[in-house]
């Protein structure tokens, strides 16, 4: 009970000092439900890059639990939403039991910056280049010079990790609503961001509404599994298909989830048709009941609660 009254007074402290902070930034959703936002900025005055930062402060946090969040912003999607969501983790592991969403904002603020900073140094590099020799075919014709530049990308990123091949499963349409799971194994988590890189190449799969994903990796010098999962705009949906994956006992393997909304609410059956898509898959590629391997074997089935949260 004092814990929960210490948690109390720090989240009344952290919003009043976040309020006197950012000031007109710093937003009130649903005060009683302890639901706030910031839009954070870059600070530079040529940027144009912005996000939304969106929390849920339960109960436990900050003493036992992190703030729920969810990253809004157009441009931030697949590689981009996947390496900032693992700073802020890092930041939460990094500070357990303290109040954190200062050090969040500041991390987001930072990122921003470096991805402008990023963008400026790569048009420049490629400025200098082009000035180096105007009669290398490489540099003077603009369609070689972008094949060559994804070609050099793509044996930097895939150097030291190979790409894992990506398996597609059949849609199931619901009013509409379309979902496709998709699979890749993975041992390590540079691969996780490669199998993301491949599928949003993908003009179909990078316009969908959401594309939820989970993974787990068993690491045997740790006798433990590194996993993760990610909403993408579809509340605690990567929470249930990582959920399901544990509770299928399947490990070294990633599953991705596409929903192209239709424009008609689906309420619970939405996380039925992506957790049955993701379980379609992971049976057709043999990562359940599989003889051969005991960690692909499949625990016992456990019945996910059906909740009402908003729909996206």
């Amino acid at each position: 009970m004092a814990c929960c009254e210490d948690n109390v007074q720090r989240q009344i402290d952290e919003i009043e000092a976040l309020s006197s902070i950012y000031g007109e930034e710093w937003c009130v959703i649903n005060e009683t439900a302890k639901i706030f936002c910031i839009n954070v900025s870059d600070p530079s005055e040529q940027s144009k890059r912005a996000l939304c930062l969106q929390v849920i402060l339960p109960p436990e946090y900050p003493t036992a639990a992190p703030p729920v969040y969810q990253l809004n912003a157009p441009w931030l999607r697949g590689l981009d939403r996947l390496e900032l969501a693992n700073s802020l983790e890092e930041i939460y592991v990094q500070n357990l039991g303290d109040s954190i969403l200062y050090q969040w904002v500041e991390k987001i603020r930072e990122f921003l910056t470096s991805k402008s900073e990023s963008a400026d140094a790569d048009i420049q590099k490629i400025t200098e280049e082009t000035e180096v020799d105007e009669k290398d075919e490489f540099f003077t014709d603009p369609q070689c010079f972008q094949h060559n530049l994804m070609k050099m990308s793509d044996f930097i990123m895939f150097e030291d990790e190979e790409l894992p091949p990506v398996k597609h499963g059949e849609p199931i349409t619901d009013r509409r609503s379309t979902f496709q799971a998709h699979l890749a194994p993975v041992i390590h988590p540079k691969q996780v961001k490669m199998v993301l890189n491949k599928l949003y190449e993908n003009k179909k799969i990078a316009s969908a509404t959401h594309n939820i994903y989970a993974y787990r990796i068993y690491c045997e010098d740790k006798l433990a599994f590194l996993q993760d999962c990610e909403d993408d705009g579809e509340t605690a949906a990567g929470r249930r298909l990582l959920h399901l994956m544990q509770i299928l006992d399947v490990c070294n393997v990633m599953v991705i989830v596409s929903r192209w909304y239709g424009g008609i609410l689906l309420g619970p059956d939405r996380f039925k048709h992506i957790n049955n898509s993701a379980r379609n898959i992971l049976v057709e590629e043999n990562y359940i009941n599989s003889a051969v391997e005991p960690t692909k074997q499949m625990g016992k089935n456990r019945r996910v609660k059906k909740d009402k949260r908003p729909e996206h």
